[in-house]
């Protein structure tokens, strides 16, 4: 198994330019499959999940072809529908999340579609309701197969209609504007999800021929049209990144620039990070970071210890609370972490303890961090990552420590973040990958 094994405690320098988002690549590879015409997709983050999703498209019968590490063409001219019913089609399916997001395409322009019950993290239940209620209101008929977990999904015709989300889920606006933009008629969608990401969606499918407004608001109004062409797109850089690279820069006090980061996509991640105390510049699109020998907890007007909760875009995303509750331990004064969405997310906690944090974990999704103000470093540990945003908070806790760490189970990391060992150590780290069996 392969691992990381870190010699903590040392500052970094320099720049570091984050990836093509991984969230928007899920919808923007399954939207090729909208069109038999060629789409050309740029800064495409080089990462597990993604490829898996490329090679799914692949075995589907789509033209791909790799212009250059982060620019691929897709012509998705001949489709095998059959491949839906073979058994690496549900291996392939089933070992990945994001296979899901193929489901509302192939609805628009085959009419039919089957996905077996998709993979991903383990940081609690993640409902699949949206995206199949949403189906359902535009005509879909499908039918969940419990011995085999697996979903088929029948629509021989989509039609328009009023639909409101039983929650503001993305993928699942995502996934519902996808098979909404070949139904006949018009679709109103409340309720939908409006980060960037679904932004980025609309605005290329409407470059590709569909009629929707609404773009940037939870009410979206979708004319459906006949048929869609091709286009170019390139994504954004990927938010969590930045956000992760910004903890880190806090945490090993280190002195930072992170390249382009389209700051008026941000919404309000910087803001949340600067109640933290961390402070930074900015330079054009790029975030400097100064080295910081310490950084204090903003509190409430009132005096209140500050809390911080995901919520709904333009709310605060829950990929990033594991982010700043790592960076939190080395802060001066206390922050309450609620993670309302999923409810395993913080049960990583236990391994920040190991190492000295100061976390009281409340509840599954509440967890208050006592900062230590760098008076006391964390100390390196064996550990195991759970899942992506734990996996990286691990490794920033790791990177800040004293002492050797060794991170198992980096393969999850490796699913959201590219080259990240390449990486970091271009800025100092001393990281490297080892084979190693886990500790237990």
């Amino acid at each position: 198994m392969n691992a990381f094994e870190i010699q903590g405690g040392k500052p970094l320098k320099g720049e570091i330019i984050p990836q093509g988002a991984k969230n928007e690549a899920l919808q923007i590879l399954s939207a090729v499959l909208l069109t038999e015409e060629k789409m050309t997709i740029s800064n495409i983050p080089d990462i597990k999940d993604v490829n898996k999703l490329i090679d799914l498209l692949k075995a589907l019968g789509v033209t791909v072809n790799r212009l250059n590490k982060d620019t691929y063409e897709f012509q998705a001219k001949d489709i095998n529908i059959a491949y839906f019913q073979s058994e690496e089609f549900k291996q392939k399916g089933g070992g990945l999340r994001g296979s899901i997001m193929i489901v509302g395409p192939l609805l628009a322009r085959f009419g039919k579609a089957a996905i077996p019950k998709p993979g991903g993290d383990k940081i609690g239940r993640r409902r699949l309701d949206t995206h199949f209620l949403g189906f359902e209101k535009l005509g879909a008929k499908f039918v969940y197969d419990p011995d085999k977990h697996f979903f088929n999904v029948d629509a021989t015709e989509l039609k328009g209609t009023y639909i409101l989300l039983d929650e503001a889920s993305v993928t699942g606006t995502a996934n519902v504007v996808m098979a909404a933009v070949l139904a006949k008629g018009i679709t109103t969608l409340y309720n939908a999800a409006c980060e960037p990401y679904l932004q980025q969606l609309c605005k290329m499918l409407n470059r590709m021929g569909a009629k929707i407004s609404g773009i940037g608001s939870n009410l979206l109004i979708i004319e459906g049209v006949e048929k869609l062409g091709g286009t170019e797109h390139r994504m954004l850089p990927d938010m969590i990144e930045i956000g992760s690279f910004i903890g880190l820069a806090a945490m090993t006090g280190s002195e930072l620039t992170i390249k382009n980061v389209c700051f008026n996509e941000l919404g309000i991640i910087p803001t949340v990070f600067a109640k933290l105390g961390i402070k930074f510049e900015l330079r054009g699109d790029d975030i400097f970071i100064p080295a910081q020998e310490s950084y204090e907890i903003d509190t409430f007007i009132d005096g209140s210890i500050l809390t911080v909760s995901d919520a709904p875009w333009p709310g605060f995303t829950p990929d990033l609370l594991s982010i700043v509750l790592v960076t939190a331990i080395q802060a001066k004064g206390n922050v309450l972490i609620h993670q309302k969405m999923f409810e395993s997310r913080l049960f990583f906690v236990d391994k920040l303890i190991d190492m000295g944090a100061q976390i009281i974990l409340c509840d599954p999704h509440r967890a208050t961090v006592i900062g230590l103000n760098k008076q006391t470093k964390l100390r390196g540990i064996e550990m195991t990552s759970p899942d992506i945003r734990a996996g990286v908070s691990l490794l920033i806790a790791a990177l800040s420590a004293q002492g050797k760490s060794v991170i198992y189970n980096i393969e999850q990391i490796e699913r959201g973040y590219q080259d990240i060992e390449e990486r970091l150590k271009a800025l100092g780290a001393d990281i490297r990958r080892i084979e190693a069996i886990p500790y237990h």
